[in-house]
């Protein structure tokens, strides 16, 4: 079996609290093969996307990456040298990021914003890259692309500024694309065509895609394979069809039992009573216990390790544990 092109293991991420520090990712453990989509899917305040930001070194400080290892190929970018991490962002691996309004520069057009990214990595002069940058434009969907070249950021709507940023992000063919959260605040039209883009990318280059979100629509529709996360923690992993047919985790089975499309017609939303814990204030043992409805006495002192449910799905639950054990 040959070996995935993206390899996260126990990667612990801390930022400081009184007292000391926390860990706001901690021990996340994740793998994506070339050419496949992996979800990363959870609350608000789970860690999703400093785990997105680790893996590229790109912990805004005081955070930083205590330990673990994240290896790129063959290489183990943890290790690297400063400057060697630089030429890895946007040649290897790129991240499209959450709010494109924030992400692009205001005051400067956005064409020369992706040639000076193009720069930034080969030796090509400013026609050249003027010309890939109009090319890319055309592929990401971008009508006029020679014409938006000279637009602001403000004169464009929120879907031409994130294929903008997708343009960006895949100007040197990167072999993993890290999208945080790449439909939030665009229409549902928007929202499908942007998918669309990402599915093609996939198909057409053989890039690897980490899907950061909290929408299971968005995971329904271009997911491979899932992975749920709850407060820094991985909680259960499987193929889309696992976890959005057979979840076992109580977590994952309150996120989708709070997907509008699954409720009754005049019932009630459900919803997972509580919130996420702060960091610096995860509970022993397992951190969902306090909100979970299927909760054991065991789970208030001993954390969960992995239980194998088929060769595809893993959770980390005594209960389900206890059930696997029984079956």
């Amino acid at each position: 079996m040959s070996r995935p092109l993206l390899e996260v293991r126990d990667l612990v991420t801390t930022f400081p609290i009184d007292g000391g520090r926390a860990a706001v990712v901690d021990g996340v453990s994740l793998e994506i093969a070339a050419g496949e989509v992996l979800a990363l899917v959870g609350e608000s305040g789970c860690g999703k996307s400093v785990t997105a930001l680790s893996i590229l070194r790109l912990v805004p400080k005081p955070g930083r990456v205590e330990s673990g290892s994240v290896r790129l190929g063959d290489r183990d970018v943890t290790a690297l040298p400063v400057t060697e991490m630089r030429a890895v962002r946007g040649a290897e691996a790129a991240m499209i990021f959450q709010e494109p309004m924030t992400s692009l520069n205001p005051v400067q057009r956005v064409g020369p914003q992706v040639v000076e990214a193009i720069r930034l990595h080969e030796r090509v002069d400013a026609n050249e890259a003027r010309r890939r940058t109009i090319e890319i434009f055309g592929h990401v969907g971008i009508p006029d692309a020679e014409g938006r070249f000279d637009s602001y950021p403000h004169q464009l709507s929120g879907g031409l500024k994130q294929r903008v940023m997708i343009a960006m992000a895949l100007s040197m063919r990167p072999k993993l694309l890290i999208a945080d959260e790449p439909t939030t605040a665009l229409d549902v039209t928007i929202q499908a065509q942007i998918l669309d883009l990402l599915r093609k990318i996939r198909d057409r280059d053989g890039t690897a895609i980490l899907l950061i979100t909290h929408d299971l629509g968005v995971v329904n529709e271009l997911a491979d394979r899932i992975a749920v996360m709850y407060a820094g923690q991985l909680v259960e992993e499987g193929t889309r069809e696992d976890l959005l047919g057979r979840p076992r985790h109580p977590y994952t089975q309150g996120l989708l039992a709070s997907v509008p499309s699954r409720a009754r017609p005049g019932q009630p939303l459900a919803e997972i009573a509580g919130v996420v814990p702060s960091p610096g204030e995860w509970p022993k043992g397992c951190r969902f216990a306090e909100r979970c409805w299927r909760v054991l006495e065991r789970c208030h002192e001993i954390a969960p390790g992995p239980t194998e449910i088929s060769d595809t799905q893993r959770a980390y639950c005594h209960a389900v544990a206890e059930e696997q054990g029984s079956a």
